[in-house]
C-alpha cells in the first residue's frame, strides 16, 4: 500500500506530459485572455482576430511547461500549494 502512495505522489496526473493542475490552468488563462482580445477587437478596432493564434500559444505555452516539468515534476503542487496561501491570505514572505 504505501508503494502506491508514493509512487501517486511521485508522478502527477498528465495531460501530454504536463501535469494536470498545471494544463488546465495554461489552458484556463489562455482562453481568457483570448477571449478579451477578440471582444476588445471586435468592439473598439473592428478587427477579427483568428482563432488559430490562440491554438498556437497554447500549444508553444504547453510544450514550455511540458520542458520545465520535466525538471521539477512537482511544479504543479508547488503552485497549487502557494495559490491556496494566497487564498488564505498568508503573508507574502511565507509564501516566497
Amino acid at each position: 500500500m504505501k508503494q502506491q502512495v508514493l509512487k501517486a505522489l511521485a508522478n502527477p496526473p498528465r495531460i501530454f506530459y504536463v501535469p494536470y493542475s498545471l494544463a488546465v490552468l495554461n489552458f484556463v488563462i489562455q482562453f481568457l485572455v483570448f477571449i478579451v482580445i477578440y471582444v476588445c477587437g471586435l468592439l473598439f478596432f473592428n478587427i477579427e482576430i483568428q482563432p488559430l493564434f490562440f491554438l498556437l500559444s497554447v500549444i508553444c505555452v504547453h510544450m514550455l511547461l511540458a520542458v520545465y516539468s520535466r525538471v521539477d515534476p512537482q511544479i504543479g503542487q508547488i503552485i497549487s500549494s502557494r495559490l491556496n496561501l494566497l487564498k488564505y491570505k498568508i503573508p507574502r514572505r511565507l509564501t516566497v
